[in-house]
């Protein structure tokens, strides 16, 4: 870049907007420290009119635009390449809650706002934004809804696409679409806001969003239960519909192996039962009615599991502290990989009915091209989501085993959810690492229409070069 584009960025944005060298590293390497990458500017616009201002002179001088949230995602989506000629423009300073509005239950939020902060302003008015996972505390609502983020109550109020009312994005040429509405009817043409969720910053930026809130609820219920295996789980889930109903908000499974790595990792967890079982369901519960019944029909759904066959031990959470506890578990798990030399990650999906299958075709996949492999498996029941992450044999070096092994690996994994009609990507999105596969796999109608928008909204192709497509 040359110094004069420097110095028009640092007169849009200001010294406090445009980071120096010496600090710019911690923005130029993913979560996973996978990638490396180099920048021409670190930029931090600090309203939208900033951002498109910064985004109208990068694209005037061809210049390539990579977006970045929290940087905590992990598939390379947010970190510029190598050639040291891309703006990365990051989102942080863009970090307001413009607005909640308690009757129409919508907040209002840049892109900046951290997912857990947007979740205390929603609490403040007695609301819940839905939207969790383990990364709440740093992971940030524009890069929630650019990778159509899942997480932990998928179950019950679906992905970060189905939480969406309204948009407000930056085009490639700085120009503003203001689809920031809180319209939960409108059928005026294309849902343009449709576009850029779960598109990566491919085609523009999202500067702010009107989110969906829901009823704080008055009681939640919380059970770790061991299960016989994969097919009980998937049958409980069923038994606890049709026992409990609607109100079954997150239903996760943990492998053994998973929980000792989560357990291995953190001290201050601990295993809450007695005995060791190869299977676990963490379930959860919310209502807006009396404590007691929700209490009740939950006692009753472990009951009739244990009746069953399909549950053989479990616990129910006491107190607030108790549940937390049980959640630790679960989140940690991620923690437990990376403490342990980081895994082979594989984030796939397949119907629910489908999942033992996909299991166990994984597993033998792997086992034939990496036999002595550990398995960290581990997702959400509740929507088809497993993470059948792979890592290192027992003292052998974790970056050697994915450098010899990574590659077949993931092409056993994927392969397995391939047969079973099932995605590559069900909530991790696909960023540089995906790219390939994501051509090689889809069909070429569904590329030509993917390549025929972003040329439309991006001739260019300055925004997030070497992403997605």
């Amino acid at each position: 870049m040359d110094a004069g584009l420097r110095e028009r960025l640092l007169g849009i944005v200001g010294p406090q907007g445009l980071v120096d060298d010496a600090a710019a590293e911690r923005y130029l390497t993913d979560e996973r420290n996978r990638y490396h990458g180099r920048a021409a500017a670190v930029v931090l616009p600090g309203s939208t009119r900033e951002l498109a201002a910064v985004m109208a002179l990068c694209h005037a001088a061809d210049v390539g635009m990579v977006p970045q949230g929290g940087n905590t995602g992990y598939c390379g989506g947010a970190t510029p390449n190598a050639s040291g000629e891309e703006v990365l423009i990051v989102l942080s300073r863009l970090n307001r809650v413009r607005a909640v509005d308690p009757l129409s239950g919508t907040i209002t939020v840049e892109a900046g706002v951290v997912l857990a902060d947007a979740q205390r302003a929603a609490a403040e008015h007695g609301l819940l934004l839905p939207l969790s996972m383990g990364s709440e505390g740093s992971c940030q609502i524009g890069g929630n809804l650019s990778t159509n983020a899942g997480g932990l109550a998928v179950l019950r109020y679906g992905t970060a696409r189905e939480l969406v009312l309204g948009l407000e994005v930056v085009l490639p040429d700085g120009r503003i679409w203001d689809g920031l509405t809180a319209l939960r009817k409108d059928n005026t043409g294309y849902d343009l806001k449709q576009l850029f969720l779960g598109a990566e910053g491919t085609l523009g930026i999202i500067s702010a969003a009107v989110l969906k809130l829901f009823p704080m609820p008055a009681a939640r219920e919380t059970a770790w239960l061991a299960v016989r295996d994969l097919e009980a789980a998937c049958a409980l889930l069923r038994l606890a519909r049709q026992v409990v109903g609607d109100v079954v908000t997150s239903f996760e499974y943990v492998t053994r192996p998973s929980l000792e790595l989560a357990l291995a990792a953190m001290s201050r967890l601990r295993d809450p039962l007695d005995a060791a079982y190869e299977h676990y369901v963490l379930l959860e519960c919310s209502a807006s009615g009396a404590t007691g019944a929700l209490g009740e029909a939950v006692s009753g759904l472990f009951e009739s599991a244990l009746e069953a066959g399909l549950a053989e031990d479990g616990v129910i959470a006491a107190t607030g502290v108790h549940r937390a506890a049980l959640w630790a578990l679960r989140e940690n798990v991620p923690a437990g990989e990376k403490a342990a030399g980081g895994s082979v990650k594989h984030d796939v999906s397949v119907a629910i009915a489908r999942l033992p299958e996909l299991a166990a075709r994984a597993a033998a996949a792997v086992a034939a091209v990496a036999p002595a492999a550990r398995l960290s498996v581990y997702g959400h029941i509740g929507d088809g989501n497993l993470h059948f992450n792979v890592l290192a044999p027992a003292g052998a070096d974790p970056e050697a085993f994915r450098a010899a092994h990574g590659e077949a690996v993931s092409a056993a994994v994927h392969g397995a959810a391939a047969a079973l009609a099932g995605s590559f990507s069900a909530e991790h999105g696909v960023g540089q690492l995906k790219r390939d596969l994501l051509a090689a796999t889809e069909s070429s109608l569904a590329l030509e229409i993917m390549r025929g928008i972003k040329h439309v909204l991006d001739p260019k192709g300055v925004m997030n070069p070497g992403k997605v497509l």
